[in-house]
């Protein structure tokens, strides 16, 4: 498996060894059924395209997996998509297994290299999305670490919002396969 500790200005593009991106924020054209947004200026892009420093964990052909630059715990990994897709709704279904196959090998990767209890994998759409780049977090995990800052408040269902009412909602709403 190949390596790479560091992607920037610092260094250049590449540190460690040298290869094409493939598909790259701002570089490429995004491929067809995402956003045409191919000038695209957020901080994911300019990591994908080597413009900023980031600590790199993993590349694959369209992703790119960098540790958190403000980590909730040490090991706190993203994983963005290379072409810039802003949500995960936006993601297209072609780079689903590559993705979500990525994100599998993270999530093993962070638990076993770090000996944690295990992870939460997060992705924020929209609100509470601090770069408009989809991005998917691998958060290690330990019993009784303290993180408790998404557990509340709750609302539950209830004779005035009932369950069925809100999935029936979501149902018609589901886009076709």
């Amino acid at each position: 498996m190949e390596t790479t500790l560091t992607r920037g200005r610092a260094g250049g593009p590449y540190q460690g060894h040298h290869r094409p991106f493939g598909i790259i924020c701002g570089v490429t054209p995004s491929p067809a059924g995402s956003p045409a947004e191919t000038q695209a200026q957020d901080v994911f892009c300019e990591i994908a395209r080597g413009e900023r420093e980031a600590v790199i964990v993993l590349e694959t052909g369209h992703t790119l997996a960098f540790l958190d630059h403000r980590p909730l715990f040490r090991g706190h990994t993203l994983l963005i998509p290379k072409a810039h897709v802003r949500l995960l709704s936006d993601l297209p279904a072609g780079l689903l297994p590559e993705f979500f196959g990525t994100a599998q090998r993270l999530e093993r990767a962070v638990q076993d290299g770090l000996g944690t209890d295990g992870t939460m994998i997060l992705v924020n759409n929209v609100v509470s999305q601090s770069v408009p780049h989809l991005h998917l977090h691998v958060i290690p995990r330990r019993f009784k670490d303290g993180l408790r800052f998404w557990l509340g408040p709750r609302h539950p269902y209830n004779a005035a919002h009932p369950a069925e009412e809100y999935a029936a909602k979501i149902r018609s709403a589901l886009p076709p396969e």
